[in-house]
């Protein structure tokens, strides 16, 4: 059951529209089902064609007779005093009699500070019915005694009875919301998406254009940049004394109202973290940890396959973070840290669709998008401690070349595991929308990642060795890793592990080394193809290995033939953090 809160000032409007016939006539038989006391009030869907105009004015005056006294009374207009919260059943529930949709709106009335239980004095408030499935509870929000409701979280209050309510009615139980989600799109935008033939209204679409504008900026005027080359119109709220921004609103190409004015939308109300503030502590400059400044650094502009090798690394990083907390590590600051990577997860994801092949854009889009509910929980993030992790995603952007399929792939089947383990996290503190969103957006990732994966283990596959090769490669899985051989050749990856393993063993290192190293960074219990994870495993190392070795290369031959005097010490090599054995969880 989901009800939704809302505000206005034309009590007559509201009524017309909810007497009447509807946008595309999809009101049917719409009548008053429960009221406030109110003896001798017609019901404007119970009279002549020819009297409903004049029922439908005296009912709006009548409800407005107490915001009519308070206006002459204080000499001022009251704003927004019409209080609108249409409630609806969920698909596939039961019907509800007019008793009960009655009864329904008695007790939302009561919890939301509107009309309390036994107060005479509380506001005057309608409920109409004119469908199956809902009804829409209209209210004049000032009391009888002229003073104005105490009616502060309606939306959250509402909320909270209508889930009691699916118990006692027997209705589907929806999850629990925390106050992070967006803002949902108003009938009246919805219907002029669909006059203007969009698929998404405005505001939907300036969302998910501001969450990948912010995920490819580096701080708030590349975001505002990039946001304007898209087209979308900016305006900046300037603070009266010093001039500087304190928040934005944003208007989609060719959205606007009856005066031909461009429709505005605050950040804040695309949704909560687009607001300014929290931007700005996603753009704040680097930590002041040593370690992670000088990985930052050490990135320079190079090939899009090295980006994504290094995204991986850094997914892998949170992968083995996100398996639980450290000995002594406090579960609140825990908490706040695992949110900071689930923001900067999301990032990527937006960065990723946007740079991956075309053959998985559309489902990386659509993970994008599913997981920007996952992204978002009353737990305060503590964004320095993913910088790492966002600048990695934020390098895919400005990588320049192609891309390697494999390291592609790899990020993916990684990505996969970390979205797995935020669903767990989600999961774990009741989080139950956030959750939900999780395994949505788990659906389309995998999705790319098949998408980018089949190609890629045909072509290995192609080059499988011999058959005495594969029976010496066969061996060395049984010495290696015996507690998965089984799994592990009888997978269908298995000819494009073994193509692996001879290309290691041709770059200088032994197979089983090489499959025992692979086989220790993550559990493999929970793979339904360990012979394909283990593929994507050792391509990473051997690529990184490799690309180490040409840089040492690189190196010595511009110290062999520089002139210059050398520098008398070198800055050490940045250690990449390792992934270690964890326990199943």
């Amino acid at each position: 059951m989901v009800p939704d809160v809302s505000t206005g000032d034309r009590t007559r409007g509201l009524l017309s529209y909810l007497f009447g016939p509807g946008r595309r006539d999809e009101h049917t038989d719409p009548h008053i089902v429960a009221a406030f006391a109110m003896p001798g009030i017609t019901d404007p869907g119970r009279v002549r064609l020819e009297e409903h105009q004049d029922a439908l004015t005296e009912l709006a005056r009548y409800l407005d007779q107490p915001v009519e006294l308070r206006r002459q009374r204080t000499g001022k207009n009251v704003p927004q005093h019409v209080w609108h919260c249409p409630v609806r059943t969920a698909p596939g529930d039961r019907y509800l009699t007019d008793a009960e949709w009655a009864e329904v709106a008695r007790r939302v009335v009561h919890a939301t500070g509107i009309a309390p239980h036994g107060d005479d004095s509380g506001c005057r408030w309608i409920a109409v019915r004119h469908a199956e499935d809902h009804i829409h509870i209209m209210a004049t929000s000032v009391r009888e005694d002229g003073r104005r409701p105490r009616n502060k979280r309606d939306g959250q209050r509402a909320q909270a009875e209508c889930r009691k309510i699916e118990v006692e009615l027997g209705l589907r139980r929806l999850r629990s919301g925390d106050g992070t989600a967006p803002k949902t799109p108003t009938g009246a935008e919805v219907a002029k998406a669909e006059r203007q033939g969009r698929k998404t209204t405005s505001r939907q679409w300036l969302r998910e254009h501001a969450y990948a504008a912010a995920a490819a900026a580096r701080d708030e005027h590349e975001y505002f940049a990039v946001l304007t080359a898209l087209g979308i119109k900016v305006q900046k709220r300037l603070g009266p004394e010093t001039g500087d921004t304190t928040g934005y609103s944003l208007a989609a190409p060719g959205d606007t109202d009856a005066r031909n004015e461009p429709v505005y939308y605050a950040g804040s109300s695309l949704a909560p973290d687009l607001s300014l503030n929290r931007l700005r502590e996603r753009f704040a400059p680097a930590p002041t940890d040593t370690a992670v400044t000088a990985t930052v650094r050490a990135r320079t502009r190079g090939a899009k396959s090295d980006a994504w090798r290094r995204a991986e690394s850094e997914l892998r990083s949170t992968h083995a973070f996100l398996l639980g907390p450290e000995g002594g590590q406090d579960q609140e600051a825990f908490d706040r840290r695992v949110q900071a990577q689930a923001a900067a997860f999301a990032e990527l994801l937006h960065n990723t669709a946007a740079t991956a092949p075309k053959a998985a854009r559309a489902e990386l889009h659509a993970a994008a998008a599913a997981f920007g509910r996952a992204n978002r929980s009353a737990i305060r993030a503590e964004h320095q401690s993913a910088y790492a992790l966002r600048q990695a995603g934020k390098e895919l952007i400005r990588a320049v070349g192609g891309e390697d399929g494999s390291a592609v792939v790899s990020l993916l089947a990684t990505a996969v595991y970390v979205l797995i383990a935020l669903d767990h996290w989600h999961q774990q503190r009741g989080h139950e929308q956030q959750a939900a969103a999780a395994q949505q957006a788990l659906a389309h990732l995998q999705n790319a990642y098949q998408r980018t994966a089949r190609p890629e283990l045909a072509r290995l596959t192609d080059r499988t060795p011999g058959p005495d090769e594969i029976r010496r490669l066969a061996a060395v899985v049984q010495a290696a890793v015996p507690a998965h051989a089984q799994r592990i050749l009888t997978d269908p990856a298995w000819p494009a592990l073994a193509t692996t393993l001879a290309q290691a063993e041709s770059a200088g290192t032994p197979p089983r080394h090489a499959l025992t190293a692979a086989a220790e960074q993550r559990e493999l219990d929970s793979a339904d193809h360990p012979a394909e994870v283990l593929t994507w495993r050792l391509r990473h190392t051997t690529a990184q290995q490799t690309a180490a070795r040409t840089r040492a290369a690189t190196t010595r031959t511009r110290h062999a033939t520089t002139t210059r005097t050398p520098p008398t010490t070198t800055p050490p090599a940045i250690q990449r953090p390792t992934d270690t054995v964890h326990r199943k969880r």
